[in-house]
């Protein structure tokens, strides 16, 4: 319930409208009366936020008295804001809509009393997800590099505003958290490079919850999060100071990707698979694609390390060389390769999977892995 103070403790008439949408609205009596909107079936089509707003203007100017609204869970509280001065206004899912209508077709005369909101803190919270919001991959432009890099910290972050403070969401949310650990990580290395703080940042980063359970995404419906939806995961601050290994890139390897970008360089497909980023992202495999990544060891001098592959669906995956040595009078670096092989031919959509090292004590380099699986170019699997 939002603003539960604009309300008595006294139950109210329920009615259930369906769309709210004025054709609704027409064929029910709701003044004076708590109103449910539920539209499953539109849900997918019209975002969450614009039918709200919709529900509510249609109820609150027809006189009723309070909203509760059936939606997929999404963040919308924010969205509330305008409407909380107005009249109260309740965020249920679809089942607990579907069990409020079943209650309302059993009783002669359905009522229905909100009361105030409860917050919950602690292991309660289903959290990190990511953010309904948030903006997902993969890139139209760039398939070869894949998107998001990182998940942080952005949904109702306490933050300043004007003289005072509030409750913000949003991207320039998450930039300052991902800004406050890269500030972190220069000042504990201070000779790493741009590229080795954002690797350090992308393979330490957790793609679980605290109870050890995959991280999950709010959608239309909810989803387990992918790489297309977090990137690395959600990112961890103690493990990213010491990676392990790192995934480097010169700096004048971002201005032949720009060349790319304004055609000045042809090739540019296979250059965007083989730029050294702490991920890979394979747009259109047909038969048979191998990709190069080198790592540099930022560990201890003396560490062997072993790959674990977790291949996308439909795909083989092999590395070249499987485990990887490094000494103290030896080089920091090594070059690895991935072929990743189909395992049908099909028009298909995206799959996922993982490339990780792992050395003999904590060391866990983990990078995201996106695979399409195509027949041939520029024919989409639209049916």
């Amino acid at each position: 319930m939002h603003n539960a103070s604009l309300i008595s403790n006294d139950f109210m008439d329920l009615v259930y409208a369906g769309r709210c949408d004025a054709e609704s609205m027409a064929l029910s009596n709701i003044t004076g009366k708590i109103v449910l909107c539920n539209a499953p079936a539109e849900a997918k089509s019209t975002p969450s936020t614009v039918a709200l707003w919709e529900a509510f203007k249609h109820t609150s100017g027809n006189g009723a008295k309070g909203l509760i609204f059936a939606q997929h869970t999404t963040n919308l509280l924010e969205g509330l804001a305008g409407i909380e001065h107005i009249m109260p206004c309740v965020l249920v899912d679809f089942e607990i809509a579907q069990r409020i209508i079943s209650y309302g077709n059993s009783a002669g005369s359905p009522v229905v009393k909100f009361s105030p909101t409860i917050t919950v803190v602690g292991d309660g919270v289903l959290s990190p997800r990511v953010a309904s919001f948030s903006s997902r991959g993969p890139s139209p432009s760039f398939p070869g590099i894949l998107k998001p890099d990182i998940a942080a910290p952005g949904v109702a972050i306490l933050a300043a505003q004007g003289g005072s403070y509030a409750f913000k969401s949003g991207t320039s949310m998450a930039v300052p958290h991902v800004s406050a650990v890269t500030a972190l990580l220069k000042s504990v290395h201070p000779d790493w490079t741009p590229a080795m703080i954002k690797s350090a940042i992308v393979t330490t980063a957790s793609v679980t919850d605290r109870f050890g359970m995959p991280i999950q995404a709010d959608a239309v419906p909810r989803k387990l999060a992918d790489p297309f939806d977090f990137g690395g995961g959600h990112m961890n601050p103690d493990r990213a100071v010491d990676p392990g290994l790192v995934y480097d890139l010169d700096a004048k390897e971002y201005n032949k990707f720009f060349n790319c970008t304004i055609g000045l360089v042809d090739g540019c497909g296979s250059y965007q698979l083989n730029l050294n980023l702490p991920s890979i992202a394979v747009p259109d495999l047909k038969n048979q694609v191998t990709v190069w990544r080198t790592v540099t060891n930022v560990g201890p001098m003396d560490a062997t390390y072993q790959a674990v592959v977790e291949a996308p669906a439909g795909v083989v995956v092999s590395v070249e060389p499987s485990v990887i040595s490094f000494t103290a009078d030896g080089s920091r670096s090594t070059t690895f390769r991935m072929t990743f092989t189909a395992k049908q031919r099909v028009q298909g959509g995206y799959t996922f999977g993982s490339l990780t090292w792992f050395d003999q004590s904590s060391h866990s380099v983990r990078i995201p892995i996106a695979v399409r699986t195509v027949i041939q170019d520029f024919i989409a699997d639209t049916s």
